[in-house]
């Protein structure tokens, strides 16, 4: 939305700050739920696994938002909570149930925002085909662009493919739409993941060479890399700490 100039960032920053604090009481705290009881046995959890969880979240958030890399924060945070606890009491302190159910959805969640993406572009284009639509989509890009983003939201909103303000319209629904389901039913999904196959799909309605594949392939990679990368950082962080 701020890349194809719809919304200022002080507007997009407005909405991201608005809808952050009322989703909870629209939507509930499900996916909440299954990160903290989901991903590592209750019993395993101290203050020093949170802290190596975070801490090794935020160093991966820190080096993928410096090469303008669009990854998952839930997904780091999931990969840190696994990691500090496997660094405290092996590998049995993981709930597999849960991490299977997360790592399903890191192919399914771009793969469906792709495909409403490609949709609801199509379906809006058709709608509109014989007048000049004024659209406005008011989504929320977040507030982490005013404190460093502007590198990713740069890579979504111009590096993937070229979006004029109903493609931006068209991703947006779309990705809303799919996370609207997945926070439903509990199921920890990357706001960043759909968003970007939603571009993807939206792109796709030119034609396939609109979208830059070879963007798109190292944004995948990033995906792969968050959770195992997260662990590894978060677990290095437990065994530093003072009680270690």
């Amino acid at each position: 939305m701020v890349s194809t100039r719809v919304l200022t960032p002080m507007q997009a920053v407005a909405w991201a700050a608005f809808f952050n604090f009322v989703a909870a009481f629209g939507f509930g705290v499900q996916v909440a739920k299954t990160v903290g009881k989901g991903v590592v046995e209750a019993g395993v959890v101290d203050q020093w696994v949170i802290l190596g969880a975070l801490t090794g979240a935020i160093m991966w958030n820190l080096i993928t938002r410096y090469f303008g890399i669009p990854s998952s924060s839930s997904h780091a945070l999931i990969g840190g909570f696994s990691g500090a606890a496997v660094a405290k009491t092996g590998w049995g302190a993981l709930v597999a149930t849960g991490l299977i159910k997360i790592t399903v959805f890191i192919v399914l969640a771009p793969i469906l925002g792709m495909a409403l993406g490609f949709i609801v572009m199509v379906a809006t284009l058709w709608t509109f085909r014989s007048a000049r639509p004024i659209l406005a989509a008011h989504a929320a890009i977040g507030l982490g662009t005013m404190a460093g983003g502007w590198r990713i939201v740069k890579t979504m909103g111009m590096r993937l493919t070229k979006l004029r303000p109903v493609g931006g319209f068209c991703a947006e629904t779309a990705g809303a739409v799919m996370l609207i389901g997945t926070a439903v039913g509990g199921i920890p999904v990357s706001m960043t993941h759909t968003i970007t196959g939603s571009i993807m799909g939206v792109g796709a309605t030119q034609r396939l060479s609109a979208v830059r594949w070879g963007v798109a392939g190292r944004i995948v990679w990033a995906w792969v890399l968050t959770i195992p990368l997260s662990a590894v950082l978060a677990a290095a962080t437990w065994l530093v700490l003072p009680h270690g």
